[in-house]
């Protein structure tokens, strides 16, 4: 996997998918997340989740409206559950 495979995406409150950025370095993608997820339509539901992919196509990052981040888990614990 190179440094520039990950790909960011989001859901409206439809449950349409939309990719915002692709093939960018981990450092972009965290970027571009935040700044979806802190956007008005984010505040007001109608982002719906966030998630940030890797050149895998493995979540690395997963934000829920009403919910905050969800993955990676704060609790390491919560991975075996």
């Amino acid at each position: 996997m190179s440094a520039t495979e990950f790909s960011v995406w989001w859901w409206d409150e439809l449950g349409l998918s939309y990719r915002d950025i692709s093939s960018v370095d981990a450092d972009t993608a965290v970027h571009a997340a935040k700044a979806i997820t802190d956007r008005r339509a984010a505040r007001e539901g109608r982002v719906q989740r966030v998630i940030i992919t890797d050149g895998g196509d493995i979540i690395v990052f997963e934000w829920r409206h009403g919910a905050g981040v969800t993955w990676p888990p704060q609790n390491i614990e919560e991975i075996a559950q």
